[in-house]
């Protein structure tokens, strides 16, 4: 038998990088030493927000959820003895990715490489920002500009890079239907060449080499035939947008290239060991079919819902990827669904839905003005507010979760403690101490920058006017200017944008029909009311410091004004300060605190604190997120009424004893619930 070419593989990636420069760049050189074939590189929230790990906002946030990269030394220890020329590097970085990709640059020069072979991707992608991740610095207008003038920049000077990767892995994980992913994607995408093509920086005859280094980055969920069929109507509908608006004939230009990281929403903290096999399923939705399979693919560890996975957790996920392209014949096969009736029935039905979706935006006057008059971000409240009822009926299964829920000793967790990677407390002084030595020597030997205010004040007046702002970035970072300093210069000429946050727009998931669980809890909440003299409980839903993940803290605010509560919920990105200044001016009888970045244990006592200086310890504090169990009992030591984490799914429920814990702050008996 005559051996069958094999199709290449696809780049596998892990997504990785804390603590420090230094102790990435060894987890980096590990991975590539195991067989990874890209570096996938996690920032921490503070360098994908433009602040310096000293900055008031970063308390408790550096290098939790990434690596600090404050300036060109941090980046150069990064990749130290790791030949940039050689990499195909990702980073997942939106609103600061202009300087990360000058700081990039910078060092591979410094390394004696040919710049126009760099390889590899930034994210770049702000409209999802704006509703799900919550890293955006700048409003749409200036957001726009910069991607557009890294785009015209990459064409001309990185010509193997991608300058954007537009993710609708985001919006998945935000409550997104397939429907609304590829619609939301696909208007991100059509925003972002008509700017580029009106810009009048590329010429139209080039406007092929912008559209064929576009890439994207998507989300698999476990509906693996549902996804598989997702990804097919994506190019299909790519390959019409991209000849039909803006008249790419080569087919090369308009192939459909994406990357993937499977869904980390589905995973459980409860039995976490389904987590592998939701992981496996995952994966074959964007590696099976040929003609929609992804370019890259880096998946979740089975742990993540815990904590931070460990080097071997990450390693376990890069096997699963090597034995399907390697053990499987997988690659030895055409097309696995071509001429399959269920497939092509599926897509045309997904693809349909989404262009029709993609006109409504285009009416609205496109994506950005969609973003701003609040329109996208209501819908992805409302579809993952529908999802959560759909699992807390019972409707939607999760076993483990809703489902099969009895299970033996887990081994894999026995010792908590172990099972995650965590991030030593004393790294973020340790970093912040690197940054104030970096400021005082960054003039001397053996550095020598120039001083960087002149960079800065270019940079300013560049920002003023309309040039790109490429050259400008890149000088800064040759200063040794630091991430604060050049999002500082960008916001005094951009200013700042809060996002709409959905909540009050969103519909009502849940009924209160007589006799459901809703209805029970809304007359706790009204008997409650009545008892304290009160026309409203007042409920206040914050998060801290710069996790912007803040999909469950729309929720729990959705079903609480369902409830019957007056909810106060002002976004992403406050101090504990702010938090506790709103709680006092608005009066409220619970504040809840959602953080998913870890930063929990600093930033939550500190809330404690300043409620009982301003003498309001009757205001009981609930927290939600990824809390560690031994986080949530020290927690709760400090004085937090309650610990939610994602085990606990039913946000009803989770109302009811929120009513319970004011309550008993305030002194009151116990209601008698009907059984």
């Amino acid at each position: 038998m005559t051996e069958r070419q094999k199709d290449r593989p696809w780049l596998m990636r892990t997504y990785a990088g804390h603590s420090t420069a230094e102790a990435s760049n060894e987890l980096y050189r590990r991975n590539l030493a195991k067989g990874q074939t890209g570096l996938s590189v996690a920032f921490d929230l503070p360098t994908q927000t433009g602040y310096d790990s000293d900055h008031v906002l970063a308390r408790g946030e550096v290098g939790r959820v990434g690596v600090p990269v404050a300036h060109l030394g941090d980046m150069r220890r990064l990749f130290q003895d790791i030949p940039l020329e050689q990499m195909n590097t990702s980073m997942t970085i939106n609103a600061t990715a202009m300087w990360l990709l000058a700081l990039y640059q910078v060092v591979a020069e410094e390394q004696g490489a040919d710049i126009t072979k760099l390889q590899g991707t930034t994210q770049n992608d702000i409209v999802k920002e704006y509703l799900s991740r919550g890293t955006h610095v700048f409003p749409p207008g200036p957001s726009l500009r910069l991607t557009t003038d890294m785009i015209a920049y990459t064409v001309s000077h990185l010509p193997k890079w991608n300058p954007i990767n537009i993710c609708s892995y985001h919006l998945q994980e935000a409550g997104a239907t397939p429907v609304q992913e590829i619609a939301y994607a696909m208007s991100t995408a059509i925003a972002v060449l008509d700017a580029v093509r009106d810009s009048g920086q590329v010429p139209q005859e080039r406007m092929g080499d912008v559209v064929g280094r576009i890439s994207f980055f998507v989300n698999a969920g476990v509906r693996f035939v549902e996804e598989m069929c997702k990804m097919r109507a994506f190019g299909l509908i790519w390959d019409r947008v991209t000849r039909e608006r803006y008249g790419i004939e080569n087919p090369k230009h308009r192939r459909f290239r994406y990357g993937v990281q499977v869904n980390s929403l589905g995973l459980t903290e409860a039995q976490p060991e389904n987590n592998v096999q939701r992981i496996v399923l995952e994966m074959l939705a964007v590696t099976l079919s040929k003609d929609a399979r992804a370019r890259a693919v880096q998946l979740p560890a089975w742990n993540e819902a815990l904590g931070l996975p460990r080097p071997w957790d990450q390693q376990w996920s890069l096997r699963i990827q090597q034995v399907l392209a390697h053990e499987s014949d997988l690659l030895e096969y055409e097309d696995l669904f071509e001429g399959s009736k269920v497939v092509e029935a599926k897509v045309d039905e997904l693809a349909g839905a989404a262009c029709a979706e993609m006109e409504r935006i285009q009416e609205m006057g496109g994506v950005m003005a969609a973003v701003e008059s609040g329109y996208l971000k209501s819908q992805l409240v409302a579809s993952h507010a529908e999802r959560r009822a759909r699992i807390e009926s019972g409707e939607e299964k999760i076993i483990g979760v809703n489902a099969f829920e009895g299970t033996e000793p887990n081994p894999l967790t026995a010792d908590l403690d172990t099972a995650i990677q965590t991030v030593d407390p004393a790294v973020e002084a340790r970093v912040i101490a690197s940054l104030q030595n970096w400021r005082d020597t960054r003039y001397q030997p053996p550095f020598n920058h120039p001083r960087p205010c002149k960079a800065l004040e270019k940079l300013k007046e560049a920002a003023r006017g309309t040039g790109n702002l490429m050259e400008a970035t890149l000088e800064c970072a040759r200063a040794g200017a630091t991430t604060g300093e050049w999002a500082g210069a960008l916001r005094e000429v951009f200013g700042e944008f809060r996002a709409p946050t959905g909540v009050s727009s969103a519909p009502v998931a849940v009924t209160a029909e007589e006799g459901s669980a809703l209805s029970e809890v809304r007359r706790k909440v009204e008997l409650t009311a009545k008892e304290m003299g009160v026309g409203k409980l007042r409920f206040l839903v914050g998060k801290p410091g710069l996790d912007g993940h803040s999909n469950g803290a729309e929720q729990i605010a959705v079903r609480a004004r369902d409830a019957g509560f007056e909810v106060v919920y002002q976004g992403i990105r406050l101090t504990p300060e702010q938090i506790v200044d709103a709680a006092l001016a608005e009066d409220v009888h619970a504040v809840g605190l959602s953080i998913l970045s870890g930063s929990h244990a600093q930033l939550v006592p500190d809330v404690l604190e300043r409620l009982r200086v301003a003498g309001a310890t009757d205001i009981p504090v609930i927290a939600g997120g990824i809390i560690p169990n031994g986080d949530a009992e020290e927690l709760r030591a400090a004085g937090v009424a309650a610990v939610f984490t994602p085990k606990d799914f039913d946000i009803t429920g989770i109302i009811g004893r929120i009513v319970d814990e004011i309550r008993n702050a305030n002194k009151l008996d116990p209601l008698e619930v009907p059984a």
